[in-house]
Protein backbone atom coordinates (compact mmCIF):
# COMPACT_ATOMS: atom_id res chain seq x y z
CA UNK A 1 0.00 0.00 0.00
CA UNK A 2 1.33 3.32 -1.07
CA UNK A 3 0.22 5.88 1.67
CA UNK A 4 -2.04 8.80 0.49
CA UNK A 5 0.88 11.69 0.91
CA UNK A 6 3.73 9.43 -0.08
CA UNK A 7 6.71 9.93 2.61
CA UNK A 8 10.06 11.63 1.70
CA UNK A 9 11.57 9.71 4.25
CA UNK A 10 13.80 7.13 2.93
CA UNK A 11 15.63 4.99 4.65
CA UNK A 12 17.97 3.80 2.16
CA UNK A 13 20.74 5.14 0.16
CA UNK A 14 23.49 7.45 0.38
CA UNK A 15 22.33 9.83 2.03
CA UNK A 16 20.96 7.80 4.78
CA UNK A 17 24.02 6.13 5.23
CA UNK A 18 25.59 8.98 6.07
CA UNK A 19 23.17 11.02 8.26
CA UNK A 20 20.85 8.03 9.17
CA UNK A 21 19.93 10.27 12.60
CA UNK A 22 18.08 13.06 10.39
CA UNK A 23 15.43 10.10 9.20
CA UNK A 24 14.55 9.53 12.53
CA UNK A 25 14.02 12.93 13.75
CA UNK A 26 11.61 13.01 10.57
CA UNK A 27 9.69 10.29 10.96
CA UNK A 28 9.34 11.16 15.13
CA UNK A 29 8.06 14.56 13.99
CA UNK A 30 5.42 12.89 11.45
CA UNK A 31 4.35 10.83 15.01
CA UNK A 32 5.08 7.73 16.88
CA UNK A 33 4.90 5.43 14.00
CA UNK A 34 4.70 7.01 10.34
CA UNK A 35 5.63 6.12 6.66
CA UNK A 36 8.80 5.66 4.94
CA UNK A 37 10.32 4.14 1.70
CA UNK A 38 11.98 1.28 2.42
CA UNK A 39 13.37 0.28 -0.60
CA UNK A 40 12.73 2.05 -4.32
CA UNK A 41 8.67 1.83 -4.75
CA UNK A 42 8.62 -0.20 -1.25
CA UNK A 43 6.41 1.32 1.21
CA UNK A 44 6.22 0.93 5.24
CA UNK A 45 5.55 1.61 8.30
CA UNK A 46 7.80 2.26 11.06
CA UNK A 47 7.32 2.82 14.68
CA UNK A 48 9.73 5.11 16.17
CA UNK A 49 7.91 5.62 20.16
CA UNK A 50 9.84 3.03 22.40
CA UNK A 51 6.25 2.63 23.99
CA UNK A 52 4.40 1.79 21.06
CA UNK A 53 7.04 -0.73 19.81
CA UNK A 54 6.51 -2.37 22.98
CA UNK A 55 3.09 -2.16 22.93
CA UNK A 56 2.77 -3.95 19.37
CA UNK A 57 5.96 -6.57 20.01
CA UNK A 58 3.55 -8.03 22.70
CA UNK A 59 0.47 -7.79 20.90
CA UNK A 60 0.41 -11.08 18.88
CA UNK A 61 -3.46 -10.96 18.74
CA UNK A 62 -4.05 -7.52 16.29
CA UNK A 63 -0.01 -8.24 15.00
CA UNK A 64 1.90 -10.78 12.97
CA UNK A 65 5.20 -11.83 11.72
CA UNK A 66 3.31 -13.85 8.77
CA UNK A 67 4.21 -11.79 5.26
CA UNK A 68 2.35 -13.74 3.38
CA UNK A 69 -0.28 -11.15 4.78
CA UNK A 70 1.60 -8.32 2.86
CA UNK A 71 -0.70 -6.89 0.55
CA UNK A 72 1.08 -5.24 -1.73
CA UNK A 73 3.02 -8.19 -2.08
CA UNK A 74 0.61 -10.11 -2.85
CA UNK A 75 -0.88 -7.81 -5.36
CA UNK A 76 2.40 -7.82 -7.32
CA UNK A 77 2.78 -3.99 -6.20
CA UNK A 78 6.24 -4.64 -5.21
CA UNK A 79 9.27 -5.36 -7.09
CA UNK A 80 10.52 -9.08 -8.05
CA UNK A 81 14.34 -7.75 -7.36
CA UNK A 82 13.62 -5.51 -4.30
CA UNK A 83 16.33 -5.95 -2.15
CA UNK A 84 14.32 -6.04 0.69
CA UNK A 85 12.19 -9.53 0.01
CA UNK A 86 15.48 -11.51 0.99
CA UNK A 87 15.13 -10.43 4.62
CA UNK A 88 11.06 -9.68 4.24
CA UNK A 89 9.78 -12.56 2.02
CA UNK A 90 7.73 -15.18 3.73
CA UNK A 91 9.69 -18.78 4.76
CA UNK A 92 8.90 -21.79 7.10
CA UNK A 93 11.32 -20.66 9.74
CA UNK A 94 10.35 -19.10 13.36
CA UNK A 95 10.88 -15.60 12.41
CA UNK A 96 7.64 -15.53 10.03
CA UNK A 97 5.34 -18.29 12.69
CA UNK A 98 3.23 -17.06 14.92
CA UNK A 99 1.29 -18.85 17.91
CA UNK A 100 1.56 -22.96 18.03
CA UNK A 101 4.10 -23.46 14.97
CA UNK A 102 6.31 -20.67 16.34
CA UNK A 103 6.19 -22.15 19.64
CA UNK A 104 7.05 -25.65 18.32
CA UNK A 105 9.90 -24.35 16.35
CA UNK A 106 11.18 -21.85 19.36
CA UNK A 107 11.12 -24.96 21.09
CA UNK A 108 14.00 -26.82 18.88
CA UNK A 109 15.98 -23.35 18.61
CA UNK A 110 16.23 -23.03 22.19
CA UNK A 111 16.97 -26.30 22.99
CA UNK A 112 19.83 -26.40 20.66
CA UNK A 113 21.12 -22.76 21.40
CA UNK A 114 21.15 -24.12 25.73
CA UNK A 115 23.37 -27.24 24.15
CA UNK A 116 26.38 -24.74 23.30
CA UNK A 117 28.78 -24.61 26.30
CA UNK A 118 29.17 -20.64 26.95
CA UNK A 119 32.69 -21.32 28.03
CA UNK A 120 33.95 -23.45 24.56
CA UNK A 121 32.43 -20.56 23.03
CA UNK A 122 34.23 -18.14 24.33
CA UNK A 123 37.84 -19.95 24.06
CA UNK A 124 36.45 -20.91 20.22
CA UNK A 125 36.42 -17.33 19.75
CA UNK A 126 39.22 -15.98 20.81
CA UNK A 127 40.88 -18.95 19.07
CA UNK A 128 39.25 -17.27 15.58
CA UNK A 129 40.08 -13.76 16.94
CA UNK A 130 43.57 -14.44 17.66
CA UNK A 131 44.33 -16.05 14.08
CA UNK A 132 42.43 -13.56 12.27
CA UNK A 133 44.17 -10.44 13.95
CA UNK A 134 47.86 -12.70 13.63
CA UNK A 135 47.02 -11.77 9.54
CA UNK A 136 47.40 -7.94 10.23
CA UNK A 137 49.52 -7.86 13.56
CA UNK A 138 52.79 -7.05 11.27
CA UNK A 139 50.67 -4.67 8.79
CA UNK A 140 50.27 -1.90 11.25
CA UNK A 141 47.12 -0.96 9.64
CA UNK A 142 43.67 -3.05 9.35
CA UNK A 143 39.94 -2.71 8.51
CA UNK A 144 38.61 -3.69 11.29
CA UNK A 145 35.35 -4.42 9.40
CA UNK A 146 36.58 -6.32 6.36
CA UNK A 147 39.61 -8.05 8.16
CA UNK A 148 37.86 -8.63 11.74
CA UNK A 149 34.46 -7.83 12.42
CA UNK A 150 32.76 -9.21 9.55
CA UNK A 151 34.47 -12.85 9.70
CA UNK A 152 34.85 -13.42 13.37
CA UNK A 153 30.86 -14.46 14.31
CA UNK A 154 30.61 -16.10 11.19
CA UNK A 155 33.53 -18.45 11.23
CA UNK A 156 32.41 -19.06 15.25
CA UNK A 157 28.77 -19.82 13.70
CA UNK A 158 30.17 -21.60 11.22
CA UNK A 159 31.76 -24.12 13.82
CA UNK A 160 28.78 -24.23 15.83
CA UNK A 161 26.92 -25.29 12.52
CA UNK A 162 29.55 -27.99 12.20
CA UNK A 163 30.38 -26.16 8.67
CA UNK A 164 32.71 -27.73 6.59
CA UNK A 165 35.74 -25.33 5.94
CA UNK A 166 35.18 -24.99 2.11
CA UNK A 167 31.73 -23.55 2.36
CA UNK A 168 32.90 -21.16 4.87
CA UNK A 169 33.64 -18.00 2.91
CA UNK A 170 31.00 -18.74 0.46
CA UNK A 171 28.16 -18.58 3.48
CA UNK A 172 30.57 -15.28 4.92
CA UNK A 173 30.12 -13.89 1.06
CA UNK A 174 26.16 -14.96 1.01
CA UNK A 175 25.66 -13.23 4.47
CA UNK A 176 26.82 -10.32 3.72
CA UNK A 177 24.61 -9.62 0.64
CA UNK A 178 21.39 -10.09 2.04
CA UNK A 179 21.87 -8.67 5.07
CA UNK A 180 23.58 -5.04 2.96
CA UNK A 181 19.79 -5.21 0.86
CA UNK A 182 20.92 -4.40 -2.14
CA UNK A 183 21.06 -5.59 -5.66
CA UNK A 184 22.55 -8.91 -5.29
CA UNK A 185 20.58 -10.16 -1.96
CA UNK A 186 18.51 -12.39 -4.12
CA UNK A 187 21.25 -14.16 -5.45
CA UNK A 188 22.66 -14.17 -1.87
CA UNK A 189 20.22 -15.50 -0.24
CA UNK A 190 20.18 -18.68 -2.65
CA UNK A 191 23.49 -19.03 -1.96
CA UNK A 192 23.24 -19.59 1.30
CA UNK A 193 20.36 -21.61 1.29
CA UNK A 194 22.57 -23.52 -0.87
CA UNK A 195 25.48 -24.03 1.79
CA UNK A 196 23.34 -24.89 4.60
CA UNK A 197 21.52 -27.63 2.13
CA UNK A 198 24.94 -29.02 1.78
CA UNK A 199 25.69 -29.10 5.62
CA UNK A 200 22.41 -31.07 6.38
CA UNK A 201 22.56 -33.31 3.70
CA UNK A 202 25.73 -34.47 5.27
CA UNK A 203 24.83 -34.04 9.21
CA UNK A 204 21.97 -36.15 8.13
CA UNK A 205 24.44 -38.88 7.40
CA UNK A 206 27.38 -38.43 9.91
CA UNK A 207 26.08 -36.33 12.99
CA UNK A 208 27.79 -34.49 14.92
CA UNK A 209 28.10 -32.21 18.04
CA UNK A 210 26.81 -29.44 16.53
CA UNK A 211 23.69 -27.53 16.07
CA UNK A 212 22.69 -28.62 12.77
CA UNK A 213 22.56 -32.49 14.22
CA UNK A 214 20.76 -31.28 16.93
CA UNK A 215 18.20 -29.80 15.35
CA UNK A 216 17.96 -33.05 13.00
CA UNK A 217 17.61 -35.32 15.98
CA UNK A 218 15.13 -32.99 18.12
CA UNK A 219 11.85 -34.09 18.77
CA UNK A 220 9.83 -31.87 17.57
CA UNK A 221 10.74 -33.88 14.11
CA UNK A 222 11.48 -30.66 11.55
CA UNK A 223 11.30 -31.36 7.95
CA UNK A 224 14.54 -30.72 6.26
CA UNK A 225 13.42 -27.41 4.68
CA UNK A 226 12.65 -26.10 7.94
CA UNK A 227 15.36 -26.93 9.51
CA UNK A 228 17.28 -24.81 6.51
CA UNK A 229 15.02 -22.14 7.41
CA UNK A 230 15.71 -22.08 11.17
CA UNK A 231 19.37 -22.26 10.41
CA UNK A 232 19.14 -19.53 7.84
CA UNK A 233 17.93 -17.17 10.78
CA UNK A 234 20.58 -18.72 12.86
CA UNK A 235 23.38 -17.62 10.45
CA UNK A 236 21.71 -14.79 9.39
CA UNK A 237 21.13 -13.04 12.78
CA UNK A 238 23.84 -14.24 14.31
CA UNK A 239 26.49 -13.03 12.27
CA UNK A 240 26.05 -9.82 10.88
CA UNK A 241 24.27 -7.93 13.52
CA UNK A 242 26.73 -8.96 15.97
CA UNK A 243 29.41 -8.02 13.67
CA UNK A 244 28.25 -4.97 13.70
CA UNK A 245 28.01 -4.61 17.89
CA UNK A 246 31.61 -5.23 17.41
CA UNK A 247 32.38 -2.65 15.12
CA UNK A 248 29.98 0.07 16.66
CA UNK A 249 31.40 -0.64 19.82
CA UNK A 250 34.81 -0.56 19.04
CA UNK A 251 34.76 2.78 17.48
CA UNK A 252 32.88 4.05 20.57
CA UNK A 253 36.23 2.48 22.55
CA UNK A 254 38.43 4.40 20.39
CA UNK A 255 36.81 7.89 19.50
CA UNK A 256 35.33 8.56 23.91
CA UNK A 257 38.16 10.20 25.69
CA UNK A 258 35.52 9.02 28.83
CA UNK A 259 36.40 5.33 27.87
CA UNK A 260 39.54 5.75 27.78
CA UNK A 261 40.47 6.69 31.14
CA UNK A 262 37.27 4.58 32.55
CA UNK A 263 38.68 1.61 31.20
CA UNK A 264 42.19 2.35 32.25
CA UNK A 265 41.08 3.08 35.90
CA UNK A 266 38.87 -0.12 35.89
CA UNK A 267 35.68 1.85 36.57
CA UNK A 268 33.67 0.56 33.54
CA UNK A 269 34.37 -2.32 31.65
CA UNK A 270 33.92 -3.03 27.72
CA UNK A 271 30.39 -4.42 28.45
CA UNK A 272 28.62 -1.02 29.51
CA UNK A 273 30.49 0.03 26.43
CA UNK A 274 28.36 -2.48 24.51
CA UNK A 275 25.35 -2.01 26.02
CA UNK A 276 25.29 2.23 25.32
CA UNK A 277 25.84 1.09 21.76
CA UNK A 278 22.62 -1.45 21.75
CA UNK A 279 20.92 1.62 23.28
CA UNK A 280 22.52 4.44 20.51
CA UNK A 281 23.64 2.38 17.37
CA UNK A 282 21.24 -0.19 17.42
CA UNK A 283 22.78 -3.55 14.89
CA UNK A 284 19.59 -3.97 13.65
CA UNK A 285 18.25 -0.71 12.89
CA UNK A 286 14.99 -1.02 12.03
CA UNK A 287 13.58 -4.54 11.61
CA UNK A 288 10.87 -7.22 13.21
CA UNK A 289 8.32 -6.65 10.94
CA UNK A 290 4.44 -7.33 11.35
CA UNK A 291 1.52 -6.67 10.07
CA UNK A 292 -1.91 -5.67 11.24
CA UNK A 293 -4.30 -8.63 11.09
CA UNK A 294 -6.91 -6.10 10.40
CA UNK A 295 -7.68 -2.49 10.08
CA UNK A 296 -6.73 -0.87 13.83
CA UNK A 297 -4.68 1.64 15.52
CA UNK A 298 -1.45 2.32 17.65
CA UNK A 299 -1.21 5.64 19.68
CA UNK A 300 -4.17 7.44 17.26
CA UNK A 301 -1.91 6.25 14.40
CA UNK A 302 -4.49 4.55 11.60
CA UNK A 303 -2.70 0.81 11.10
CA UNK A 304 -4.23 -0.60 7.70
CA UNK A 305 -4.21 -4.25 7.49
CA UNK A 306 -1.25 -6.09 5.93
CA UNK A 307 0.85 -3.27 5.67
CA UNK A 308 4.83 -4.52 6.79
CA UNK A 309 5.12 -2.21 10.37
CA UNK A 310 8.53 -2.03 11.05
CA UNK A 311 10.26 -1.37 14.79
CA UNK A 312 12.90 1.02 14.45
CA UNK A 313 15.50 -0.17 17.26
CA UNK A 314 17.87 2.33 16.34
CA UNK A 315 15.08 4.99 17.01
CA UNK A 316 13.39 3.93 19.60
CA UNK A 317 16.40 3.46 21.53
CA UNK A 318 16.98 7.03 21.43
CA UNK A 319 13.46 8.42 21.99
CA UNK A 320 14.04 11.79 22.98
CA UNK A 321 10.92 11.29 25.59
CA UNK A 322 12.62 9.25 27.61
CA UNK A 323 14.33 9.80 30.33
CA UNK A 324 18.03 9.01 30.06
CA UNK A 325 18.11 5.00 31.04
CA UNK A 326 21.65 5.23 31.81
CA UNK A 327 23.86 2.60 29.79
CA UNK A 328 23.78 -0.07 32.46
CA UNK A 329 20.07 -0.29 31.95
CA UNK A 330 19.64 -3.36 29.33
CA UNK A 331 15.42 -2.05 28.67
CA UNK A 332 16.43 -1.08 25.57
CA UNK A 333 14.77 -3.12 22.21
CA UNK A 334 17.61 -3.81 20.63
CA UNK A 335 17.20 -7.76 21.27
CA UNK A 336 13.33 -6.92 20.68
CA UNK A 337 10.85 -7.94 23.12
CA UNK A 338 7.79 -10.20 23.38
CA UNK A 339 7.46 -13.80 21.81
CA UNK A 340 9.95 -12.97 19.09
CA UNK A 341 12.84 -11.65 21.48
CA UNK A 342 16.20 -12.84 20.20
CA UNK A 343 17.24 -16.28 21.61
CA UNK A 344 20.34 -15.94 21.24
CA UNK A 345 21.15 -12.80 23.44
CA UNK A 346 24.26 -14.53 25.53
CA UNK A 347 25.82 -16.64 22.51
CA UNK A 348 25.83 -13.32 20.49
CA UNK A 349 27.27 -11.10 23.89
CA UNK A 350 29.93 -13.95 24.54
CA UNK A 351 31.31 -13.76 20.65
CA UNK A 352 31.26 -9.59 20.50
CA UNK A 353 32.63 -9.11 24.41
CA UNK A 354 35.40 -11.85 23.58
CA UNK A 355 36.33 -10.03 20.19
CA UNK A 356 36.23 -7.04 21.43
CA UNK A 357 38.78 -7.43 24.35
CA UNK A 358 41.23 -10.00 22.11
CA UNK A 359 41.36 -6.83 19.64
CA UNK A 360 42.28 -4.67 22.57
CA UNK A 361 44.83 -7.14 24.36
CA UNK A 362 46.62 -7.99 21.13
CA UNK A 363 47.17 -4.63 19.79
CA UNK A 364 48.77 -1.53 20.91
CA UNK A 365 48.36 2.25 20.91
CA UNK A 366 45.58 1.73 18.33
CA UNK A 367 44.43 4.50 16.35
CA UNK A 368 40.81 5.05 14.77
CA UNK A 369 42.00 6.48 11.05
CA UNK A 370 38.58 8.29 10.44
CA UNK A 371 35.31 8.30 12.76
CA UNK A 372 33.05 9.74 10.47
CA UNK A 373 32.54 6.50 7.68
CA UNK A 374 29.44 6.17 6.97
CA UNK A 375 26.85 3.03 7.82
CA UNK A 376 26.18 0.32 4.83
CA UNK A 377 23.28 1.10 2.83
CA UNK A 378 20.10 -0.60 3.23
CA UNK A 379 17.34 -0.08 5.91
CA UNK A 380 17.83 -2.76 7.79
CA UNK A 381 20.89 -2.58 10.14
CA UNK A 382 23.48 -0.11 11.54
CA UNK A 383 27.04 -0.98 10.79
CA UNK A 384 30.07 1.00 9.65
CA UNK A 385 31.08 0.50 6.03
CA UNK A 386 34.57 0.71 7.23
CA UNK A 387 36.61 0.60 10.58
CA UNK A 388 40.32 1.72 9.56
CA UNK A 389 42.80 2.07 11.94
CA UNK A 390 46.57 2.11 13.03
CA UNK A 391 48.19 0.52 15.75
CA UNK A 392 52.07 -0.76 16.93
CA UNK A 393 53.08 -3.38 14.41
CA UNK A 394 54.15 -7.04 15.98
CA UNK A 395 54.64 -10.24 15.53
CA UNK A 396 51.92 -12.63 14.43
CA UNK A 397 50.57 -14.71 17.43
CA UNK A 398 52.78 -12.39 19.89
CA UNK A 399 50.40 -10.07 22.19
CA UNK A 400 51.86 -6.83 22.08
CA UNK A 401 52.69 -6.80 25.75
CA UNK A 402 51.91 -9.48 28.62
CA UNK A 403 48.91 -8.90 30.47
CA UNK A 404 49.37 -7.76 34.14
CA UNK A 405 50.11 -10.10 36.65
CA UNK A 406 46.35 -11.57 38.66
CA UNK A 407 44.99 -11.42 34.80
CA UNK A 408 42.03 -8.59 35.50
CA UNK A 409 40.75 -7.84 32.81
CA UNK A 410 38.95 -4.98 33.90
CA UNK A 411 41.76 -3.09 35.67
CA UNK A 412 45.04 -3.16 33.62
CA UNK A 413 47.57 -0.70 35.30
CA UNK A 414 48.70 -0.09 31.59
CA UNK A 415 47.65 3.58 31.21
CA UNK A 416 46.78 2.95 26.95
CA UNK A 417 46.35 -0.01 25.72
CA UNK A 418 44.93 2.06 22.78
CA UNK A 419 45.08 6.14 22.35
CA UNK A 420 41.32 7.68 21.15
CA UNK A 421 40.93 10.28 18.67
Amino acid sequence: MIPSSPSSVRLFGDVFAIRPQDAYQALRAAGPIAWAEIAEGVHALVVTSRHAARDLLNDDATYSKDSRLWGDLAKGRVPRDSPVLALMAYRPSLLYADGGPHARLRHAMDDCLARINLHHLHDNTRAHASRLIDGFALEGHADLMAQYADTLPLRVFTDLLGCPPPLVERMLTACQGMINAGPEAEQAAGDLAQCLAEIIQMKSTRPGDDCTSWMLSHPARLTPEEILHQLVVLIGAGTVPTAAWIASTLRLLLTDNGYAGDLAGGAVTVRRAMEQVLWTRSPMANFSVHYARHDTALYGVPIPAGVPILISHAATGTDPSLPHPGYDNRSHLAWSAGPHRCPAESHASVIAQTGIETLLDRLWKVDLIDADTPHRPGPFHQCPATLGIRFRPHAADTPATAPPAGGNRDHDPRPHRYTPV
